[in-house]
Parts: C-alpha cells; sequence; structure tokens
C-alpha cells in the first residue's frame, strides 16, 4: 500500500509539472514571446542575483564553520597522525584560495558581461599561452599533491620490523560488531580460517596451531598501550566493512578472505585525551565506516590507550583462547 501511495504522489506530481509548463506555454503566447526567450531585464536581475548570492554563500560557509566547527576532530592521537594532518592541512590552504578566487571572478564576469545586445564577443579559435596556464598550473600543483600524500601513505604504510617491540592485534568484522584478538605471549597469531567458523569459534581460530593456544579474545572495548608500536590485523566474515578510528587518523577495509594490515604508535592516552578536549565523556572509538547492513550505525567499538603497565595488567586478566572454551 505504501508502495503505490508513493507512486501515486510521484505520478501526480510529474502531473503537475507538465500543467504547469503547459499554462506557462499559454502565457508566452498570449504575451507574444517565445517561451524560453530570455529578457534583457532577466538577464540584469540574474547579473545582480550573482553579486547577492557569493558572498552570501562564502558567510554562510563561515557561520557553519564557526557553529560546527567544534565538533571537528582534535589533534591527532597517533604518531603518524600528524603527518595526515599536515596533509589536509596543505590542501586545504591550496583548495580554499582557489576556490574564493574563482567563485568570485564567477560572480565579477556574470555582472560586468551580462548580455548587450549592442555589444558583440570576440571570437578566438585557440590560444597557446591560454592553454598552456590551465594544463600546467593544475598539473603541477596536482602533482604535487600527489607526491606530497604518496610519499605520507608510504612513511604511515611502512611495516613494524619483526624484531621489534610491539603488540599484535586482530579486528574481526561481521554484521555488526567486532572482535578484537591479542597474541599471547609469543607474540604471534594463530593460524584462522573461515571453514573453521562455527559454534563458540566466531573468528574460525586453528586450535590445531600452538601460535594459538595463548591469543586472547575481546568484546565491547580493547586497549592499546601508549608510545608504543600496535600492528593491526584486519579480517572480514561476511562483507566489506571498514575499520576507521578516526582519532588515531587510521582506516583500512576488513576484506573477507584476506588479511590487510596497519600500524600506528598511539600517543596520548585516554585521560590525557579528557584533558586535552576538556571532556570527561570523551572516548577513543573504532567504527566501521562502510554502510555494511541495517545496523551499520551501531557498529562500533571503544578503545582505552593506557600506560603499558596498565595495558598489561588488564591483558594479564583476560582469558586465553583454549581457556576461553
Amino acid at each position: 500500500m505504501i508502495t503505490f501511495l508513493i507512486f501515486l504522489a510521484i505520478l501526480l506530481a510529474v502531473t503537475a509539472i507538465v500543467q504547469m509548463l503547459s499554462i506557462y506555454d499559454l502565457t508566452s503566447a498570449i504575451k507574444g514571446r517565445k517561451a524560453f526567450e530570455v529578457t534583457e531585464r532577466e538577464n540584469k536581475m540574474q547579473a545582480f542575483l550573482w553579486l547577492i548570492f557569493v558572498p552570501s554563500y562564502f558567510i554562510f560557509i563561515l557561520w557553519q564553520y564557526l557553529v560546527w566547527g567544534k565538533y571537528m576532530l582534535p589533534e591527532s592521537a597517533s604518531v603518524h597522525g600528524e603527518k595526515i594532518d599536515g596533509l589536509f592541512a596543505t590542501t586545504w590552504l591550496i583548495i580554499i584560495p582557489v576556490f574564493i578566487i574563482t567563485h568570485s571572478l564567477l560572480a565579477y564576469f556574470c555582472f560586468k558581461y551580462v548580455y548587450n545586445k549592442d555589444r558583440k564577443a570576440s571570437f578566438f579559435a585557440h590560444n597557446n599561452k591560454l592553454e598552456l596556464a590551465w594544463t600546467v598550473i593544475p598539473s603541477l600543483t596536482l602533482a604535487t599533491l600527489i607526491l606530497y600524500g604518496l610519499k605520507t601513505w608510504n612513511s604511515v604504510m611502512s611495516p613494524i620490523p619483526d624484531e621489534a617491540d610491539k603488540v599484535t592485534i586482530e579486528l574481526f568484522a561481521r554484521q555488526f560488531d567486532w572482535t578484537a584478538r591479542y597474541a599471547g605471549e609469543d607474540e604471534k597469531l594463530g593460524r584462522s580460517h573461515f571453514r573453521l567458523i562455527k559454534g563458540f569459534n566466531a573468528l574460525g581460530v586453528d586450535s590445531s596451531d600452538a601460535n594459538a593456544h595463548d591469543d586472547i579474545l575481546v568484546k565491547g572495548e580493547f586497549h592499546l598501550p601508549v608510545n608504543k608500536p600496535v600492528e593491526f590485523v584486519f579480517r572480514s566474515q561476511d562483507v566489506i566493512h571498514s575499520a576507521y578510528m578516526p582519532h588515531f587518523r587510521a582506516q583500512m577495509n576488513c576484506v573477507p578472505g584476506m588479511a590487510t594490515l596497519f600500524n600506528f604508535i598511539p600517543r596520548y592516552t585516554t585521560a590525557e585525551m579528557k584533558q586535552k578536549t576538556s571532556n570527561e565523556n570523551f572516548d577513543y572509538i573504532l567504527l566501521c565506516n562502510k554502510i555494511c547492513g541495517a545496523a551499520h550505525y551501531n557498529m562500533q567499538m571503544k578503545i582505552i590507550v593506557e600506560s603499558e603497565e596498565d595495558y598489561n595488567k588488564w591483558l594479564s586478566s583476560q582469558k586465553r583462547f583454549l581457556a576461553s572454551n
């Protein structure tokens, strides 16, 4: 019934538009002019409105920033995030002036060169200098941004050496929750396979692998030690999810059938970030940044960053994989 009513509403709206266009055609015919002929008065009105619209648009954007800017992310909570923020700031420093200049010129030209029947526009088929300018300048600008972005990406994605003192965590995604699996004392995650996913073994961990015996599975929240490299391994059970940790400037797709990697070094504890943001309710959070189904909005997990001492104390209190079976 609802589908029928929606279809009927759309049909009536289309019919109303057609009838309005017919009335407009008849009115134009009565006035003795073509329906879509633009008068000189209308041209001047549009040119004048451009002079009002563009400054108003700039003011509106500034107002949005002043009102909603406080909801932007605080400074990066990871070491590599500083580079990401630097790339982001550089991009804005280029885009904003270009945006203001081009739209200001657009409004100015619309007003200055409004249609005039006594004025004839000059015509030229080609201009090498103009072609060179609007090809080379954008190309060099984009090439600079791309090279800067690649350099930043490569520095962020550099793998942590195997011999380094690090924490290894697997984040397993499925509709519509997350599970974190920590490597135990051996600092190696046990094997896993989707064919082993059943019953209590929701991650498909291979219990015959000795490296899996001391793995630790946690839900609801997971902990990270501050100022220590963390290596993440991402997997998905069903569809493509995206592990998004905005405060750490980290995001990676979780793809069924394969493992993806990301790493970063947390630099502020949760308590320190509460002070920096003056928000006692602040929490780091893991989100899914892919629209993965009806309950996508609810797919999140709390992250707690703490001192290494507190982290080790928390980790030692968690059950091992085989012990939890």
